[in-house]
C-alpha cells in the first residue's frame, strides 16, 4: 500500500477541443474580464462562460466535453454569481432532463453493484465523501483522470450537506454516471436522505438556488436518491459501502397476531442475537426507502440502515451502534469474518471524518483522508474520506484541515489499496452556509432521530 501527497492551490480544467474557447480562471488570476460592483460591495466577473445557460444536447447524449465544460461552468460560477442566480446558469428543464435519465439508471441497478470484466489495462478509484466541497471533488476528478472505459470509478456517497455546492458536486457526478453507466458507480450516503438533508443544509441550498422552482427540485433528488444502490464488489474481492457491514435479518422478521382487531407485535426471542447477513440478504432489501429503519423491534428492513450508518470498533463482536441510534458496530473477528466468509480481502468504507473521528479516541484520526482501522488475517478494512479541510464552515477557528484521499485498486487481483492523499483547494470562494452550523452538531452522532417508525 502506497499514499502520495499532492498540494493544490487551484483547479484548472483545460476546455474541450470541440466546444467554443473558454477561459475561466479564479478572480485573482483573470486578466481580461472586466469586473462590476455588487450591491453587497463584492466584485463580479462579467466576462461568464459562453455555454451559459447550459443547454441539454438536442439528441440527448452526453459527451465527455460537455461534461469538461459543465465543470468549468460551475466552478466559475460559485466565483461569481450569487445563489439564487444558478438558475440563469443551469436551467430547471436542463436539470430535469439530467436527473430523469440518470435517475432511470439508478433504479435498475441491484442493491450491491458488481464491477467485473477487469482486465490488464483497467483500474478502479474509490472515493469516500465529499460533502458538497465542489472545488476539492474537481481536483479529484483531474487528479486521478477522469472516468474511461478502462477507469472505473466508485463513489461511497455523502455527495451532500454541510459543503456550499452539494446540488452542483451531486449534478456533475450524475452526469458522469450518465455518460458512463457501467464505468461510473454512485452508492448511497447516509447523508442522501430526507432526515439529514433537512437537517445539515442541502435542502435549504436547494430552496435557496432554485426558489419557486426549489420544492420541484429537491422532490427529484429525494427521488434519485431513493436510486442510489447500497454497496459494491470490486473484482469479486473488495466490498464498498458508505457505513460498513450488515446484520442477517433472517432471524429478525417481526410476527403479527392475526386478525384486523387488537393487532399486535409479537417480538421474535432470536430478534437480539446479531450474526452476519449475506449477500442475498442485502440482495432483497428495500434502499427505496428514504430514511432506514433504526429501531430492530419494528422492522425487518434493517439492512439498509446497518449499510449506511454502521461504524468499525475496536471491540469485538457484533452490537447495536447506540452511539449514533442506528446501524451496528463491529470489531476485528467480524471484519475477519465477513472477509473469510465471502472471500474477500478488503472493505473500503467512509462515513466518518475528522470531527466525528476526534470523538472515537480508540480509533485513528483522518488526518490524511483515511485510516486502516482493521488488520486481520484475511485482509482489510480502511476507511477513506475524501473532502479535505472538513466541514467547510466551523465554528472555531481552530480548523481540523485534514487532508482527503482516494483509493486507486489495479491489477492484477485489484485488492491492494494505493491510496493517493491530496490537500484543500485553495482559497475556497466565499460562500455562506446553507445551515445552522454554530448549534448543529459537527458529526452525525446523537442525530435526534424521529421516535416512531411505520414497520416495513
Amino acid at each position: 500500500m502506497t499514499k502520495k501527497k499532492k498540494l493544490v492551490t487551484s483547479v484548472s480544467l483545460p476546455p474541450s477541443d470541440q466546444s467554443p474557447a473558454t477561459t475561466i480562471s479564479t478572480p485573482a488570476t483573470t486578466s481580461t474580464a472586466t469586473s462590476t460592483d455588487r450591491s453587497d460591495g463584492k466584485k463580479t466577473l462579467l466576462s461568464a462562460p459562453a455555454q451559459i445557460p447550459v443547454s441539454y444536447p438536442e439528441d440527448g447524449v452526453l459527451s465527455v466535453e460537455w461534461i469538461q465544460d459543465l465543470m468549468l461552468i460551475f466552478d466559475w460560477s460559485s466565483r461569481n454569481i450569487r445563489p439564487s442566480e444558478f438558475p440563469l446558469v443551469f436551467p430547471v428543464q436542463v436539470f430535469d432532463a439530467l436527473v430523469l435519465i440518470a435517475s432511470k439508471i439508478l433504479h435498475k441497478e441491484p442493491n450491491c453493484v458488481r464491477i467485473d470484466g477487469l482486465d490488464q489495462d483497467s483500474s478502479v478509484v474509490v472515493v469516500g465523501d465529499v460533502h458538497g466541497q465542489l472545488h476539492d471533488t474537481l481536483f479529484l476528478l483531474q487528479d486521478a483522470g477522469f472516468p474511461s472505459e478502462n477507469r472505473f470509478f466508485v463513489f461511497n456517497g455523502d455527495y451532500v450537506d454541510r459543503g456550499a455546492w452539494g446540488l452542483e458536486t451531486f449534478l456533475i457526478l450524475l452526469a458522469w454516471k450518465v455518460f458512463l453507466p457501467h464505468r461510473v458507480y454512485l452508492l448511497r450516503g447516509n447523508h442522501e436522505s430526507k432526515y439529514c438533508t433537512s437537517v445539515y443544509g442541502f435542502e435549504k441550498e436547494v430552496m435557496t438556488k432554485y426558489g419557486d422552482k426549489g420544492k420541484h427540485v429537491y422532490r427529484k433528488c429525494l427521488g434519485c436518491f431513493e436510486g442510489l444502490p447500497l454497496a459494491s464488489l470490486i473484482g469479486r474481492r473488495v466490498y464498498t459501502a458508505h457505513g460498513g457491514i450488515f446484520r442477517s435479518v433472517s432471524r429478525t422478521t417481526p410476527n403479527r397476531s392475526k386478525g384486523k382487531k387488537n393487532r399486535r407485535l409479537i417480538l421474535n426471542p432470536e430478534a437480539d442475537r446479531l450474526s452476519l447477513g449475506s449477500f442475498e440478504e442485502l440482495a432483497k432489501a428495500r434502499r427505496s426507502v428514504l430514511d432506514p429503519p433504526w429501531n430492530p423491534h419494528l422492522s425487518s428492513n434493517l439492512i439498509p440502515g446497518d449499510v449506511l450508518w454502521s461504524d468499525p470498533s475496536m471491540q469485538p463482536g457484533l452490537s447495536e451502534n447506540k452511539e449514533r441510534g442506528i446501524g451496528l458496530m463491529w470489531g476485528p473477528d467480524c471484519t475477519e469474518d465477513f472477509l473469510k466468509k465471502f472471500d474477500l480481502k478488503l472493505i473500503i468504507r467512509s462515513h466518518e471524518g475528522p470531527d466525528a473521528r476526534q470523538k472515537r479516541p480508540n480509533l485513528a484520526g483522518m488526518d490524511n483522508g483515511y485510516t486502516v482501522d482493521h488488520d486481520v488475517e484475511s485482509g482489510k478494512c480502511i476507511t477513506l474520506f475524501s473532502a479535505p479541510d472538513y466541514p467547510q464552515f466551523q465554528v472555531t477557528d481552530d480548523r481540523f484541515r485534514n487532508k482527503g484521499a482516494y483509493i486507486v485498486l489495479r491489477p492484477p487481483n485489484f485488492d491492494e489499496p494505493d491510496i493517493c492523499v491530496f490537500e484543500a483547494v485553495t482559497p475556497r470562494p466565499e460562500a455562506n452556509p446553507f445551515y445552522d452550523f454554530e448549534n448543529v452538531i459537527d458529526s452525525d452522532e446523537e442525530l435526534d432521530l424521529p421516535s416512531e417508525e411505520t414497520p416495513a
